[in-house]
């Protein structure tokens, strides 16, 4: 009997110390089973489809009326996870990594401006035969999701504005003014430097597994030449929607973060202005992506919200 225990021992510590190794010896293939075991966590299946030159990777489960998420500038589909996990009982929801970004299609050679990253995401929606929907973005994904909006109104039952670009804010954050002065602090540096990034997002920063924050890395400075593409493409329409706000017939949710070191919390009155059928919504205590930072407090709000619309 001894020595069976001494064996069960012995297996336990053998299972214990491969799993430390793997987690820090291995860790994208960590960072991978993580993120495959959030998303299934929240109900949410992977796939892809082809539009045009681009294969499009998203995230999708739900039933019910649909809601479409976009994410931001150098980020991707799966920092919706936290939030969405109280969104798919009652809805259908799609998050695709918008082209150029996370897992789609990368094309050196091919144009990431918002005309055209607007058609591609037509084109997507068509493709899921998507009729009527929600839709709902952070930072350069507002800005998506408004000039959606304006260009397809029949289709847009609502609009969700996360701490959105697309007006100029009355109070320049720093970034904007390093991004104006042709220096980008949005791009990770070196590895060195990823606190100073993790720390522009966040109030409180979330903690952060070593394999995700590995993993975070590698992708920053993998993709940094086609970041950096992306921004001067899309820099010239940065500003495009302010003007168009008053073409938005859908109602729309304004929320935001209160200190936000990326766009200014001051952008909030420019798109009050700007939207005659609007709500506001600003959290405490909160930076840049409230989504991750706050996922439950602003899945709250964004339901209150869309339930509003629904009825």
């Amino acid at each position: 009997m001894k020595k069976i225990l001494m064996t069960i021992l012995a297996l336990i510590v053998a299972a214990v110390f491969v799993a430390v190794v793997v987690y820090y010896v291995f860790p994208e293939k960590t960072a991978a089973f993580i993120i495959d075991k959030a998303r299934s966590g929240a109900g949410f299946t992977k796939k892809q489809i082809t539009i045009d030159d681009h294969d499009i990777v998203y995230l999708e489960g739900g039933k019910g009326p649909t809601v479409l998420l976009l994410h931001g500038y150098t980020a991707e589909k799966d920092n919706w996870l936290g939030f969405v996990a109280y969104l798919n009982k009652n809805y259908h929801v799609v998050i695709p990594d918008i082209p150029g970004y996370g897992e789609s299609t990368k094309l050196m050679d091919a144009s990431y401006d918002l005309n055209t990253q607007i058609d591609r995401l037509n084109k997507f929606v068509h493709a899921l035969n998507l009729e009527e929907f929600h839709i709902a973005g952070s930072s350069m994904g507002g800005l998506f999701s408004g000039t959606y909006a304006v260009r397809y109104p029949n289709e847009v039952l609502s609009v969700g504005l996360f701490n959105a670009a697309g007006v100029a804010s009355p109070q320049k954050s720093e970034v904007m003014k390093k991004i104006e002065a042709g220096v980008n602090p949005l791009v990770l540096q070196d590895e060195k430097d990823f606190l100073r990034i993790y720390r522009m997002l966040f109030v409180n920063p979330p903690p952060l597994p070593y394999p995700l924050k590995k993993a975070f890395i590698k992708t920053a400075l993998d993709n940094r030449k086609f970041y950096e593409k992306a921004l001067r493409e899309i820099g010239p329409d940065f500003l495009s929607l302010e003007k168009q706000l008053p073409r938005i017939k859908a109602p729309v949710l304004i929320l935001w973060g209160d200190q936000d070191k990326i766009i200014d919390v001051s952008s909030v009155a420019v798109f009050e202005k700007g939207i005659k059928n609007h709500q506001t919504v600003i959290i405490k205590d909160c930076g840049h992506v409230p989504m991750i930072e706050k996922p439950r407090q602003t899945a709250a709000h964004y339901l209150d919200f869309i339930k509003g619309v629904n009825n």
